[in-house]
């Protein structure tokens, strides 16, 4: 038996799964965790307290075009694989929910052979 939270879930769901699959409303999601991730880096990576580094990035301009670059790559991977991860798990938590409410609705009935046969 399907708690009331379960049902209400799968109502959700079944109005929504096409919805939140899409990429732009899940943005929202991981956008903040990914920047918060890549200013985390920039800020490690600004601060100057590995000297070697500082001098080697100071050495190559391009270094900081690519740690932008970089940023760039990571707020779109995290971005993208949060959405997909959570609407995976919503999905994968709707089917089973289904699975079992079918299981419920076809109990086995053992057959009566005295009135059958």
């Amino acid at each position: 038996m399907l708690t009331p939270d379960e049902q209400k879930f799968m109502e959700y769901w079944e109005a929504n799964r096409i919805k939140k699959k899409k990429i732009f409303n899940n943005l929202l999601v991981g956008l903040p965790a990914g920047l918060l991730i890549v200013i985390a880096i920039f800020i490690n990576f600004l601060s100057g307290w590995y000297k070697r580094a500082t001098m080697a990035a100071n050495a190559e301009p391009s270094v900081f075009i690519v740690l932008l670059i970089s940023g760039i790559v990571i707020v779109a991977f995290w971005v993208i694989f949060t959405s997909y991860h959570k609407w995976d798990l919503n999905e994968t938590r709707y089917k089973e929910f289904l699975t079992r409410k079918s299981k419920e609705n076809d109990e086995y009935h053992p057959i009566d052979l005295k009135n059958n046969g």
